[in-house]
């Protein structure tokens, strides 16, 4: 029999990294030689003694039975003690502190705790794609903040019109971004901050790439500033920086009341963070930085590569000062075309733009997470395609 599903799901487009993960699926069985520049998914190993802890902790017998909903104070205390060492914040890691089952889960949960069906959330274009989806799934409305390359891909706050802002209640931002890898300073944060307040609007902070930064950029927290913590919550990750992807673990601070209603919610929709997860988790953040200048090299490196592939071919990329990715704008201005012909004709798999939101169009996002090798082979594949174009 056919199954009636939900209408909710007519909200719920193919999500974009799966799209892509079948378009490389189709590729290699074509017999093509694929390199994937899609997700944002590190290739490098997550450090031993990061794994060796979570396998000590494994084997205690305390971590076989249900988590904490919250996380357990063992995990909140170090991220607390993360925050202050990093950023100079103090947080209540006992209320203003929550474990999540990666960062993704509280981003898709945000909306739930915040909005009713009608209220709108301001959405970064492009952006992370969950920020929108988890809205629409709601009811909620979006209300796009196009991200220009004349304006550092930063959204105009003062242009928001003032019937929007009547309907507001959370506005997104990211930086370092995904995907334009734009990054913001703390000047952003403070007008953001005082956005948020005037507006009674909650500013919610997606920092998944603050410590892969290069070239001296460091990367500010909005909670450093005097009256942060009444309206932003900040998703922590840990995916990124130790490369954690498949451990799924990260935390939101800040906001009490939204923190707490993250927390409820969560303990009737999942079970928590695995303990043996939290146990390594906690053992990256105590040993921050740690490796922590290793691995940004290696993506600086390859950031160099890959720059240095596309400018032989005649391109001119930016040279991205944190994250690991490369925004690209090609000619034609049709980026889902491009990707397409690209991945058929040279193997090469780029995330299309327009994935990210209407603004995202004419650009490709480039991902650093493969070997230098295979990063420069990319790019010179890349610049024979545009050549024969």
């Amino acid at each position: 029999m056919s199954v009636r599903l939900a209408g909710r799901m007519q909200k719920l487009a193919p999500y974009l990294f799966a799209e892509l993960d079948r378009k490389k699926r189709e590729a290699q069985a074509r017999g093509l030689d694929v390199i994937s520049l899609t997700i944002g998914d590190p290739d490098l190993p997550t450090p031993s003694a990061i794994v060796e802890a979570g396998q000590r902790a494994l084997a205690d017998p305390a971590n076989h039975r249900y988590p904490a909903y919250a996380g357990g104070m063992p995990f909140r205390n170090a991220a607390a003690r993360w925050l202050k060492r990093r950023y100079g914040v103090d947080l209540d890691a006992e209320k203003e502190i929550v474990a999540l089952i990666g960062t993704k889960e509280g981003i898709f949960h945000l909306p739930f705790v915040l909005m009713d069906p009608g209220d709108v959330a301001l959405v970064p274009d492009p952006g992370y794609p969950v920020y929108s989806i988890a809205t629409r799934l709601i009811g909620g409305e979006v209300h796009w903040l196009p991200l220009r390359e004349e304006n550092g891909f930063l959204p105009d706050l003062a242009g928001i019109p003032a019937e929007v802002l009547a309907k507001a209640r959370v506005l997104w931002v990211n930086y370092p971004n995904n995907p334009t890898a734009a990054v913001a300073d703390e000047g952003f944060f403070r007008r953001a901050v005082g956005f948020c307040r005037e507006h009674g609007i909650i500013l919610a902070v997606d920092s998944a790439y603050s410590e892969i930064a290069f070239d001296g950029y460091r990367a500010p927290s909005a909670l450093q500033l005097p009256g942060a913590k009444e309206v932003t919550v900040e998703f922590h990750s840990l995916s990124k920086t130790y490369s954690m992807c498949g451990w799924r673990v990260g935390f939101a601070a800040g906001n009490a009341e939204v923190v707490s209603a993250l927390a409820r919610l969560k303990s009737n929709m999942d079970s928590g963070v695995f303990g043996a997860i939290q146990q390594a988790a906690l053992s990256a953040m105590e040993t921050w930085p740690g490796h922590l200048s290793e691995v940004v090299d290696v993506y600086r490196r390859r950031r160099d590569a890959l720059v240095e592939e596309l400018r032989r071919g005649g391109l001119n990329p930016p040279n991205p000062r944190a994250t690991f990715y490369l925004w690209l704008k090609i000619p034609g201005g049709d980026d889902q075309a491009f990707a397409g012909a690209l991945v058929e004709k040279t193997g090469v798999l780029v995330a299309p733009g327009s994935g990210f939101g209407p603004s995202g169009k004419g650009f490709v996002r480039l991902s650093l997470t493969v070997p230098e090798d295979r990063l420069r082979e990319a790019g010179r594949r890349v610049a024979r395609f545009l050549a024969r174009a």
